[in-house]
């Protein structure tokens, strides 16, 4: 039995907003459907809902992205007896016009709050030396579980290490009312990319970035005073260099982390991070830790684990949230660690 055309045509929407990989969209329902009613409607639907939805327009997939969707979508349509839908083909002519950037497009995430996440990404895997100008799944994992466990971000202040071109915390600001949310990085590519994505989600950054963060927070919590909420900081953060007073500096009640043990060198870094923030708390409580990660690379993960036992955290795997609904593609190989430090 074919699936309900809305439901089809929104799980289409979905994925082609996020510019996911054309294949994974749900091409063997829509043949299924227009077998059993072959008619265009459904087809306008669908191109209403991606292509001509007021998130594309404003902040579109890649040309080839959009130009290899419609030709798939105009490939259905006519190995059917469906009537020719000229609107496809309008639009299709309208993107074969336009120059393809070769450095930068968008995607938009949808959030089941009726939200959106929308990043400026790199087109290429490695872009000035770093793969933290895209979205990577483990990002997506840990948004999710942070949108099924919001009591663990209200309110508080959060700490993002690796932050990448801010997915994730993007998403708990819209979504789970935190205080306060710190984005750090160390690239400064990575950095300047971040922060324009956050200032694109509605976002205003504090303004000379410090690592004076508890003078400012201080100066800025004064009774009375009109502040955004949540209050955003994007800061530049090396792990091996940063100092304990630093991280005291930050106040963060929860840290998160998401695909950052991925490669054997930084490891190490981390964990000492880790430690410094252990012992940087004062009479503070230990903040809370959890790092969400694809293994690609088991052997590399299992020395994540090795070092942190070796040096004493403990640690613990938390069940991932069942469902995607930002995707329906979500790798089934990523994990979330909470680390007790």
């Amino acid at each position: 039995m074919a699936e309900p055309r809305p439901g089809l045509a929104l799980r289409f929407q979905r994925r082609f907003l996020a510019a996911r990989p054309i294949r994974s969209l749900p091409w063997p329902e829509l043949e299924q459907s227009l077998r059993t009613a072959p008619d265009s409607t459904l087809l306008a639907d669908i191109l209403h809902k991606t292509i001509l939805h007021p998130l594309c327009v404003k902040y579109p997939p890649s040309a080839k992205y959009r130009r290899c969707f419609l030709t798939e979508l105009i490939k259905k349509l006519e190995s059917t007896a469906a009537e020719p839908l000229d609107e496809l083909y309008e639009a299709l002519a309208d993107i074969l016009k336009e120059e393809e950037s070769t450095t930068h497009c968008y995607k938009n995430y949808l959030l089941p709050t009726g939200d959106c996440v929308s990043l400026c990404e790199s087109t290429a895997l490695v872009s000035g030396g770093t793969t933290g100008l895209l979205t990577w799944e483990a990002a997506l994992l840990l948004a999710q579980w942070a949108l099924h466990n919001p009591a663990v971000f209200r309110d508080r202040t959060i700490l993002e290490l690796g932050s990448g071109i801010g997915f994730t915390g993007i998403a708990i600001c819209k979504t789970c009312q935190p205080r306060t949310f710190i984005f750090s990085d160390c690239h400064p590519c990575v950095l300047r990319q971040l922060g324009e994505n956050v200032q694109l989600n509605g976002f205003i950054p504090e303004p000379d970035v410090t690592w004076n963060i508890q003078t400012q927070a201080q100066g800025q919590e004064l009774e009375g005073e009109k502040c955004q909420t949540p209050k955003v900081i994007v800061a530049e953060l090396d792990w091996g260099s940063v100092t304990e007073k630093q991280l005291l500096g930050l106040r963060a009640d929860v840290v998160i982390a998401a695909d950052v043990v991925y490669d054997p060198e930084i490891i190490l870094d981390l964990i000492g991070m880790l430690q410094k923030l252990s012992t940087s708390r004062a009479d503070r409580k230990a903040p809370e830790v959890f790092i969400a990660s694809t293994i690609r690379n088991p052997d590399t993960y299992q020395l994540f684990q090795a070092e942190l036992d070796k040096v004493g955290i403990r640690w613990q795997t938390i069940p991932a949230p069942s469902s995607c609904n930002f995707l329906y593609d979500v790798q089934p190989d990523g994990t979330i660690l909470q680390l007790f430090i």
